[in-house]
């Protein structure tokens, strides 16, 4: 038994560094794989990284909306916008979605109304800055309202006046792609996407009968919910 022993003597070694080396191997590749997670979170925690962005939306403002985005990545993937802006004059509208275009008449008046947006964004490409092709999803409330002062048999406005509004309550889906300079950090966002519009209306009518030549004014309501259709470019800066 004791020669035995003596004679395994040499070769005990390598059978008790089998095991061991094998688990420093599994430790090492572990050790791989947390020093790239931590190298990749550590890249995107830089300063120089960015992650906030404000942009503006000039395909907008021909509607009647003039909104200041702001954005924030959350993660190298996900990101937050938010915007809030003011409803101005509407020049193009929207057709069947109910953005009709305002008249230029002396008795209307335009008034600045609220106007806000909130969504999430998932990029499609990993990237450490917010940019890349996306899926974006947004809720937004808007408020177009305006005065229609009421003529009087000679047509000359008078000082009373009709409040026509027009609510919006949207849920959107977009597809985009945002793109950061190479050289520095301006960017731009264009998408296109569809959306579930809520509707409430209060819509002045007015009419002009040419045989008495009397202007008279009648009140419409209307809630319903429509399709509608998205598309434009942002452009904005990021940091």
């Amino acid at each position: 038994m004791k020669r035995r022993f003596v004679a395994l003597l040499p070769v005990l070694p390598f059978l008790l560094s089998g095991p061991a080396a094998v688990a420093q191997k599994a430790k090492a590749h572990e050790a791989r794989v947390v020093l790239y997670k931590e190298r990749r979170a550590a890249q995107w925690d830089t300063v120089m990284c960015v992650k906030n962005v404000l942009k503006i939306n000039p395909t907008v403002f021909l509607r009647g909306e003039i909104p200041l985005y702001y954005e924030r990545a959350l993660s190298p993937r996900l990101s937050a916008e938010v915007a809030a802006g003011i409803t101005m004059r509407n020049y193009l509208g929207g057709g069947f979605s109910g953005d009709l275009p305002d008249d230029f008449s002396a008795g209307t008046k335009i008034l600045a109304r609220p106007a806000a947006h909130l969504g999430f964004r998932w990029y499609l490409t990993d990237d450490l800055e917010p940019q890349g092709v996306y899926l974006h999803g947004e809720f937004v409330y808007l408020d177009h309202s305006k005065d229609i002062f009421m003529k009087d048999s000679t047509g000359h406005v008078t000082d009373l006046s009709l409040r026509d509004r027009r609510v919006y309550n949207d849920v959107r889906l977009y597809l985009g792609y945002q793109r950061l300079s190479s050289t520095n950090n301006w960017l731009f966002d264009a998408y296109c996407g569809i959306g579930l519009r809520n509707r409430a209306i209060t819509a002045v009518k007015e009419h002009l009968d040419l045989g008495e030549r009397l202007w008279s004014y009648a009140i419409e309501e209307k809630h319903d919910n429509v399709a509608a259709l998205f598309l434009g470019v942002k452009v904005g800066y990021g940091f």
